[in-house]
This record gives structure tokens, C-alpha cells and sequence, in this order.
């Protein structure tokens, strides 16, 4: 009974420690996949695509996103976590790369097309608690994950929408 008492504590903090880990690689995991879904959707829609859905290819990558990520951001577009989703546009220069996501119509063949997820908080599972004397830590860590590529080319480009 007494080894059982001095090993429930240890074996406890052991298990809850690997279960946070997992969320957090499960979370990063999955915000990865969404941004490369999204960019994966992007790169490819066409114009009569966008028509199709009555919307623009910033939006329908946010969309192909936020349907990515298993409920972790949300179900709506009202949703906040929404606004950790970002879309960007820049054109290839030989010497840098210049941000486009301003311009009219920046989804030009050629072009390179970023999706992000930028400042997303994830909290532990269970809470933290370092000593006696502090109060429990219930802070959340900040997880992002980025993708890019060319968006390909197209006689029909679709409306940008409004970006990042």
C-alpha cells in the first residue's frame, strides 16, 4: 500500500504530461494538414469554380481550411479562430519575393500562393501546477503552420476576394 502511495504520483504526472504532449502534436498535425489542403484547393480552382460556389479563392481556401481542421477553428466564419487563417500572394522576383495580396488581382499563374495559420492557442489538458507557492498555469502555447506553392496555370483566374 505504501509503494503503491509513493508511485501513484509520479506514474500521474507522467501520464498527464505525455497526454499534453500528444494534443499538442495532434493539434500542430492537423493545422498542417488543413494549410496544405488549402493551398492544395487554391493553386487549382478556377474561375468557373468560384462562380459555381457564389464566391472568391480567398475565401473558398479558407473555407477548404477551416473544413480541414477537424473543428479546431471553429464551424463558421464568425468564428475568431477564423481570423488566424491567412492568405497570401507574391510574385517570384529574382533577387526577393514581393507581396502582392494587395494588388487587384494577384492569383496569376506563376505566382505563389501562402497559406497560414498564424497565433492559434492551444491550452494543456491538465493544468500545470510547478510548486506550493505558485498558482496553477493554465497559459496557452501558440501554434502556427504555414504552406506555399505556384499556383497553376489557367485561362479562367478567379476574383481574390479580399487577403491576407
Amino acid at each position: 500500500m505504501l509503494e503503491f502511495t509513493f508511485a501513484l504520483l509520479p506514474l500521474l504526472v507522467m501520464t498527464l504530461v505525455l497526454l499534453d504532449a500528444a494534443w499538442a502534436i495532434f493539434v500542430k498535425s492537423t493545422l498542417a494538414y488543413a494549410v496544405r489542403t488549402g493551398v492544395r484547393t487554391g493553386i487549382t480552382i478556377t474561375g468557373t469554380q468560384a462562380t459555381a460556389a457564389g464566391s472568391d479563392l480567398t475565401s473558398m481556401v479558407k473555407h477548404s481550411v477551416q473544413a480541414s481542421a477537424q473543428g479546431l477553428l471553429g464551424k463558421l466564419p464568425t468564428d475568431p479562430k477564423w481570423q488566424t487563417i491567412k492568405v497570401h500572394y507574391y510574385q517570384p522576383l529574382a533577387a526577393s519575393t514581393q507581396d502582392v495580396s494587395t494588388d487587384p488581382n494577384p492569383a496569376k499563374p506563376g505566382y505563389i500562393m501562402m497559406v497560414s495559420i498564424q497565433g492559434y492557442s492551444i491550452h494543456p489538458l491538465a493544468p500545470r501546477i510547478f510548486g506550493w507557492s505558485t498558482g496553477v498555469d493554465n497559459s496557452g502555447i501558440s501554434v502556427g503552420a504555414i504552406a506555399a506553392d505556384l499556383i497553376e496555370p489557367s485561362r479562367d483566374l478567379p476574383p481574390k476576394g479580399v487577403a491576407p
